[in-house]
């Protein structure tokens, strides 16, 4: 990573996929997995038309027209990857809480208004400022907003979150400096820290995938640890998405994958920078393990999430 700004001026607007990410995990709260997956908040974050197709999926309607019924399956592919994708994280999570938690491209995530494990840490969102501001205006619509104990601060405003605080931290992860914009929402690089990285690395290049591990590396003492969720290749994952192109029906089709990652490279890089793989699963193993009768075989077999402890 390099430079020092917000990349505010970078004209990119907000992540759909973070979008298509929360309408998954509405769509699927009360629906799948119950004695493992609640994602109650994540409703309140959509807007109306967002919310219509959610509750189409819930309800098992598929709409009639074309762009309708794609963004419904679009949502109901989604819902079947989100919910062992988000039950191994909320495990690993729980199993190696610390008082700093960094969530490295939040997107829409809620864990900061569910986990009530969260009571004594400190959350901090790390997010392209287009997002994030997105973000805020959701949270902002969902409920009053509310003052922090730091008026001047980057706390969470909207609905009460059961962490201890929630710190909104500006970053470009192609031009910004992670540990600079950390230093400035006052993280504490002395400190035990759990790293959140899910649904990111895809769209990242192998270079800023590897600046941005050397970033966490750099503020992360023994007791630490790194959640990463990433995308292992497939050639059918590949012709999936393209083909999803060129019918016109992605909404996530501006943000196209930038690296895919073999378990053996994504464990060969951590190792480099201090970070040794204790866990790495396929999502098609963790959702068999929770009996979810998934269609998207190839998208859960493809996505991984990896748990990797300081030394």
């Amino acid at each position: 990573m390099s430079g020092s700004g917000s990349g505010s001026g970078s004209g990119r607007a907000a992540s759909r996929t973070a979008v298509l990410v929360c309408q998954g995990r509405a769509a699927a709260h009360g629906r799948a997995a119950t004695d493992h997956f609640a994602d109650p908040v994540a409703v309140g974050l959509l807007r109306v038309a967002e919310r219509e197709t959610v509750d189409d999926v819930r309800a098992k309607i598929p709409p009639e027209g074309r762009q309708e019924r794609l963004a419904y399956e679009s949502v109901r592919a989604c819902a079947e990857v989100v919910v062992p994708r988000t039950v191994a994280i909320d495990e690993a999570l729980r199993a190696r809480m610390t008082g700093q938690l960094v969530i490295l491209g939040a997107g829409l995530d809620t864990r900061a208004w569910r986990l009530p494990g969260l009571a004594g840490t400190d959350v901090w969102e790390v997010d392209h400022p287009a997002s994030q501001q997105d973000k805020r205006a959701r949270l902002a619509e969902a409920a009053p907003a509310r003052r922090g104990p730091d008026k001047d601060g980057p706390v969470a405003a909207g609905p009460a979150a059961v962490a201890r605080s929630v710190r909104f931290t500006p970053v470009d992860f192609a031009v910004d400096d992670l540990g600079a914009a950390l230093d400035a929402a006052g993280h504490d690089p002395s400190a035990p820290t759990t790293w959140l990285w899910e649904g990111v690395v895809p769209y990242l290049t192998r270079d800023e995938v590897r600046a941005t591990v050397a970033a966490l590396a750099a503020r992360t003492v023994p007791g630490s640890a790194l959640v990463v969720n990433y995308q292992a290749p497939s050639a059918r994952a590949a012709a999936g998405r393209l083909l999803a192109r060129v019918l016109g029906g992605s909404v996530t089709s501006g943000e196209p994958w930038r690296s895919l990652w073999r378990p053996r490279r994504m464990a060969a890089l951590l190792a480099e920078y201090g970070l040794r793989v204790v866990s790495d699963d396929d999502l098609l193993a963790l959702a068999q393990t929770l009996g979810s009768p998934a269609r998207r075989w190839t998208s859960l077999r493809s996505g991984r999430v990896a748990v990797a402890e300081s030394r």
